[in-house]
């Protein structure tokens, strides 16, 4: 674990992923990371955010909240067309990356690789899984954070809080019982403050957040009350 950058994040957390919506992308990205910014300062609770790669240098020039990459590749410099560099991310602002996001999966043996080389670049990990034992064997690994979220679930507007908390359960137990310094944070269907805080109560230090926030009709008030629920 990287824990002199672990260290500077603070729990609760949030952290929204703009994944290719057109709501968050180009200068609405730049748009919506400054919302984010804004409940950030206003709330005093961390939010951080996962644009486009495009969109890192844009943002991270444009906010203080920390930026992550949506990934990164395996791989070390040289002849890799087309893959995504974790030199490359940092140079251009990000603190950190989603790993093995359940739209861009890794078998264990690249999640493995991928955290390695995140750590040698000072990069803060988010290792996203599936399940409880997934969750179980990424958190040996020692990855930074670990995000929990069924696929079925995801942009669904069903929260895994609600619908499946014993996922959320059964994750914080059987992480702990290997890792007991990872973040952990909860996500899929993410939509309403009462999710927030459902995800709290079961053990986890804050969520992963995608339409819910990006797909909004006001996201600064939905992250607003998504970080007031956070609090409590």
């Amino acid at each position: 674990m990287n824990l002199r950058l672990v260290k500077k994040l603070q729990t609760p957390m949030i952290i929204v992923n703009f994944k290719t919506y057109l709501e968050a992308t180009g200068r609405k990205a730049v748009e919506l990371a400054k919302k984010a910014e804004k409940v950030s300062a206003e709330t005093s609770v961390f939010v951080g955010v996962a644009p486009q790669l495009a969109d890192i240098s844009s943002i991270t020039k444009s906010v203080s909240i920390p930026v992550f990459a949506q990934h990164i590749d395996p791989i070390k410099p040289g002849s890799s067309t087309g893959h995504v560099l974790a030199e490359s991310v940092k140079e251009a602002g990000a603190v950190g990356t989603l790993i093995n996001h359940s739209e861009k999966q890794l078998k264990l043996s690249g999640i493995n690789e991928t955290i390695k080389i995140a750590r040698e670049n000072e990069l803060i990990s988010i290792v996203c899984a599936n399940n409880p034992h997934v969750s179980m064997a990424v958190a040996t690994l020692k990855p930074d954070i670990v995000a929990v979220e069924p696929p079925e679930l995801i942009g669904t507007g069903i929260s895994v809080s609600k619908a499946k908390p014993e996922v959320v359960s059964g994750t914080v137990s059987l992480v702990r019982k290997v890792n007991t310094e990872v973040v952990l944070l909860c996500g899929a269907g993410i939509s309403y403050e009462e999710d927030v805080a459902a995800a709290l109560k079961l053990g986890t230090q804050g969520i992963l957040v995608a339409s819910g926030i990006v797909k909004a009709k006001d996201p600064y008030s939905i992250l607003c009350e998504f970080a007031e629920a956070a609090k409590c």
